[in-house]
């Protein structure tokens, strides 16, 4: 019976007759998430509020605002946040003119628009419209159909 609980070294040999009986703890691999998970949005910053208008949420005419601003419902009008973020959500259909410190299109975005720090179109997002921002980034797989205007003083006057 005091054998029971002995450990048994799986280098030793073991006479005929004896069982040996080896186990190996059972170990869950991490698995890393699909390829095709969903991807998220920048953080929103804490500093300030920020406001979210949800997949239900439909909006004709014109969005202002003085925080940052996540859309995954439809907007038709105008978005404005000039000092803050605007995020468009993947799952948003936005028809508008946006205008804000930095945007962000994860979803679908007919219009044009003017930020005065970045636009940023990610691979699932997509945008018809002209771009006025003093940086633009297009991700691989993004679809855009515009034009782009990249200096400064266009998008300083314009914000």
């Amino acid at each position: 019976m005091a054998d029971m609980w002995k450990r048994t070294d799986p280098t030793e040999s073991t006479s005929v007759g004896e069982a040996s009986e080896t186990r190996s703890p059972r170990v869950n691999p991490v698995q890393p998430p699909p390829a095709e998970a969903v991807e998220t949005p920048p953080p929103v910053s804490s500093a300030h509020n920020s406001a979210t208008l949800g997949h239900s949420v439909v909006i004709k005419g014109d969005l202002t605002g003085q925080e940052d601003l996540m859309i995954e419902g439809r907007v038709e009008g105008t978005i404005e946040s000039k000092q803050h973020s605007v995020v468009i959500g993947q799952q948003a259909a936005v028809k508008a003119r946006i205008l804000a410190k930095d945007v962000v299109v994860l979803g679908k975005v007919v219009g044009d628009i003017t930020a005065s720090t970045k636009i940023e179109i990610r691979p699932q997002g997509r945008v018809e419209g002209d771009l006025v921002a003093p940086a633009v980034v297009i991700a691989e797989g993004a679809t855009f159909r515009g034009s782009i205007d990249m200096s400064q003083q266009s998008a300083e006057s314009a914000a």
